[in-house]
Order: C-alpha cells, then sequence, then structure tokens
C-alpha cells in the first residue's frame, strides 16, 4: 500500500464556518457584516469565507490544522439575512470567540476581524455594520493611565 501522506486543497468554507446551528455565548464578539458576493457565489458560502478569512481559516489544506483545536478558535457565520431593498446583498453575523484575541489589544481585535478578508475575491464587497465587544473583553484593557 502506497504512503498517501498530507494532500492539500483548496477547501469548501460552508462546510466548517457556516454553523446556523450556533448559539452565541455572552462572552463572543459579535459581528454583522453587509456583503456582496460574486456572481455564482451562494450567500452561505460568502459568510463563511468572511468568518474563515477572519479569524482561523486559510484558503487551502494546511499540516498543521491538525495541531489546534479549530473549534476552540474558529469565527462561525451563524446567520445570515437579505438585505431589503437591495439585490445579492447580506447580512452575515460572524461571531468569534475571545480566545481568537489577544487580551488587551484593540489592534489585535480589528487587524484579525477586519485587517484580512476585505481583499478576498469570493466578495464584490464588503462592509463592517456592526460589532458587539463583550463585557469579559472590555475588562481586560487597562483604560487611561492618568485618567
Amino acid at each position: 500500500k502506497a504512503y498517501v501522506g498530507f494532500k492539500a486543497g483548496v477547501k469548501d468554507y460552508k462546510l466548517t464556518y457556516y454553523t446556523p446551528e450556533y448559539e452565541t455565548k455572552d462572552t463572543d464578539i459579535l459581528a454583522a457584516f453587509r456583503v456582496t458576493p460574486q456572481p455564482g457565489v451562494p450567500p452561505e458560502e460568502a459568510g463563511a469565507a468572511v468568518a474563515a478569512e477572519s479569524s482561523t481559516g486559510t484558503w487551502t489544506s494546511v499540516w498543521t490544522d491538525g495541531l489546534t483545536s479549530l473549534d476552540r478558535y474558529k469565527g462561525r457565520c451563524y446567520h445570515i439575512e437579505p438585505v431589503a431593498g437591495e439585490e445579492n446583498q447580506y447580512i452575515c453575523y460572524v461571531a468569534y470567540p475571545l480566545d481568537l484575541f489577544e487580551e488587551g489589544s484593540v489592534t489585535n481585535m480589528f487587524t484579525s476581524i477586519v485587517g484580512n478578508v476585505f481583499g478576498f475575491k469570493a466578495l464584490r464587497a464588503l462592509r463592517l455594520e456592526d460589532l458587539r465587544i463583550p463585557t469579559a473583553y472590555s475588562k481586560t484593557f487597562q483604560g487611561p493611565p492618568h485618567g
């Protein structure tokens, strides 16, 4: 029997990052993105791609995937709704676990959530519409040094 080893390949984000059964937690960072997918890209795949690319996803399989628990760190697109009066636009809701982010770092949080995903080819347009930062994360910030 021949050894197959690691097989790289392009991933279907929807299989891993679109989780409509997910119930958000009080500790999740919640983001609402307005998404316009490219023609032929279903909204579930577009929403899952946003969740993946802004958290743990990569467009291809890599050998390090087995080293950490994906469920602990991945973003999840848990709800999608069409934008009223707009053709092919959707609000995609994404939940991020706190373990994904460095404590007390707004820079880390925004770099993760909006830093990499805006140039993603599966999307024609993307805009962060709303963001909920939980109290558990807010408490990790030191505040002003003299105020």
